[in-house]
């Protein structure tokens, strides 16, 4: 891929999890007893940059997306909370990821990304409150984010199957890394 393809790509994405993470903050938390608990839509770019494109990007990505959905529409705190979530979410997923496609697939990779998505978040909320009490929403919040970590993974399997262009994306990192996320019959 050449320098200026990655860097379309990574704009493209980048401005798709703004608008998704945008949207998703207008909508009214689902869940009444969970309050908080969202579905972590705009995670769906970071797992398809984590298997299109090198470390570097996707984290470049990251770090772009939280830039601008702040500047667009939140505020510190949320910055904050955004940030340990999604930091702690992309170094877990990586790691995770390194077990390789024998041992875990995208969709698990994407559920873990979910939990430590939350655990980053009410990190930041003791820190905050100055309180580890906090920590104890932390089952009910769990159980949510391994549910939509399981939801996103699933739609990322799918766009990373069915999208021509993320498909390419996807083969040309495969080649770069030779290790292969896709079975043989895709």
């Amino acid at each position: 891929m050449s320098r200026l393809q990655r860097i379309i790509f990574i704009s493209l994405l980048v401005a798709q999890g703004v608008v998704i993470g945008l949207v998703e903050n207008m909508i009214p938390y689902p869940f009444a007893f969970a309050p908080g608990a969202k579905l972590g839509l705009a995670n769906l770019i970071t797992i398809i940059a984590l298997f299109t494109m090198p470390k570097k990007d996707s984290f470049l990505l990251i770090w772009l997306r939280l830039i601008l959905t702040t500047l667009l529409g939140g505020t510190v705190s949320t910055f904050l909370y955004s940030m340990s979530g999604s930091l702690l979410s992309y170094f877990g997923m990586s790691l995770v990821k390194q077990l390789g496609p024998k041992r875990v697939s995208i969709i698990g990779i994407s559920a873990a990304g979910g939990f430590l998505h939350n655990v980053g978040q009410l990190i930041t909320a003791s820190w905050i409150a100055q309180s580890w009490s906090v920590m104890l929403y932390l089952p009910v919040l769990s159980f949510f984010g391994i549910l939509s970590g399981i939801a996103i993974g699933i739609a990322a399997n799918y766009l990373l199957r069915r999208v021509e262009t993320l498909r390419r994306f996807q083969i040309d990192y495969e080649r770069q890394t030779k290790v292969k996320w896709r079975s043989d019959s895709e």
